[in-house]
């Protein structure tokens, strides 16, 4: 059996379909937080529709890992404990202006609970953990896959409870637990139709190009011909995570999920030029000034709908390397298609779905 959390989230809720299907006499337990109930019902009444075998084996489980028993009671735990073989760890808060104190208690205790639980498992195989690549913070230079620890600060409570999050993961490790570790870089729509859950990271900049008339005034923090943006859509997260979850070799690895020749931000912006049908007028600002203002200045965030925390990725000094992805993907067809391959999709989908939100499932 497995147990998913972060369930209907974005990558929990395409990759359940995908390790059901690589497992097809296992069903799964989906921990859902209450008010996400609703929401997660709709789902599995779509997988219904399509494949209601499928459907059959998904069990949905009102829960909480912030709390040690995950909100299940002691003894539906030591019931799951004696069929779960594996945990997929997805349920984390997403959201770069996120506070210090939810986020430690989501992603750090919510992570150290669902280990634990794991540990309790009699017959377990593996702890599938979705990290991020952004646990580098604001590390200078190359960040490759076995890095972690390296003496590095943080530009927000996001990086460093994810941080924090995944030392405990390896912590277990250590100490036995079979655990494969994945990191994203910053994930887009899908690379085929556009879709999204959540408009964030370089869709600001869109939204941004798209409320503007004629030429879009763009401002342009650090140096825009070296900084560059990583950006993987959601279809090869999705793929690399089930193609690299199936190989037994994968058990104590960690793999970054990245483009291996990410655009900068010169290259970025033109590509949303491209995209968008917008003539861009970039004009060069210190990154501290436009926090400053958006955080400060009324009427500046709703202006721009631009987050303050989402500057610092336009100019990050970290490069990351993806050795261990790049070896056990190769051969099976799965790669990062270029951004400018399918950046009018994503565009063509936030046209069509305004109705999208920023929002993080919190």
């Amino acid at each position: 059996m497995h147990f998913l959390t972060g369930y209907p989230g974005f990558l929990g809720g395409q990759l359940l379909p995908r390790f059901l299907a690589g497992d097809p006499t296992s069903d799964v337990v989906c921990l859902v937080q209450p008010k996400y109930l609703e929401l997660a019902l709709a789902a599995v009444a779509q997988f219904r529709l399509g494949s209601p075998e499928l459907a059959r084996r998904i069990q949905l489980v009102p829960g909480d890992i912030t709390l040690p028993d995950l909100g299940l009671g002691e003894a539906r735990i030591a019931e799951l404990a004696e069929r779960v073989t594996t945990v997929w760890h997805l349920a984390a808060i997403y959201d770069l202006s996120v506070a210090r104190s939810p986020a430690m208690s989501v992603n750090v205790e919510g992570t150290r609970h669902t280990l634990g639980f794991a540990s309790r498992c009699e017959r377990f195989r593996r702890f599938h953990y979705v990290s991020t690549c952004y646990v580098s913070g604001r590390y200078a230079g190359i960040f490759s896959e076995d890095d972690l620890e390296k003496g590095q600060s943080f530009h927000n409570s996001y990086e460093e409870t994810k941080y924090l999050a995944e030392v405990e993961v390896r912590r277990a490790m250590t100490g036995g637990l079979p655990a494969t570790i994945y990191r994203p870089a910053i994930v887009v729509g899908d690379s085929r139709t556009g879709a999204t859950q959540k408009y964030d990271g370089p869709y600001f900049v869109i939204r941004w190009v798209l409320r503007q008339p004629g030429t879009a005034m763009v401002p342009v923090v650090g140096d825009p011909s070296t900084t560059r943006v990583n950006l993987v859509p959601s279809d090869f997260v999705i793929d690399a995570i089930a193609h690299l979850a199936a190989l037994p070799h994968s058990i104590g690895r960690t793999y970054q999920l990245v483009d291996p020749n990410p655009l900068t931000v010169a290259e970025l912006l033109d590509a949303v030029a491209d995209a968008t049908g917008k003539r861009l007028k970039r004009v060069r600002v210190p990154s501290r000034a436009v926090r400053w203002a958006i955080d400060k200045v009324p009427g500046v965030y709703r202006l721009v709908g631009i987050p303050a925390a989402a500057i610092d990725y336009f100019s990050l000094p970290t490069h990351y390397t993806a050795f261990h992805a790049t070896t056990d993907l190769e051969g099976s067809g799965i790669q990062v298609p270029p951004f400018v391959s399918y950046a009018p999709r994503l565009v063509e989908y936030m046209r069509e779905h305004p109705e999208v939100g920023s929002a993080a499932m919190m």
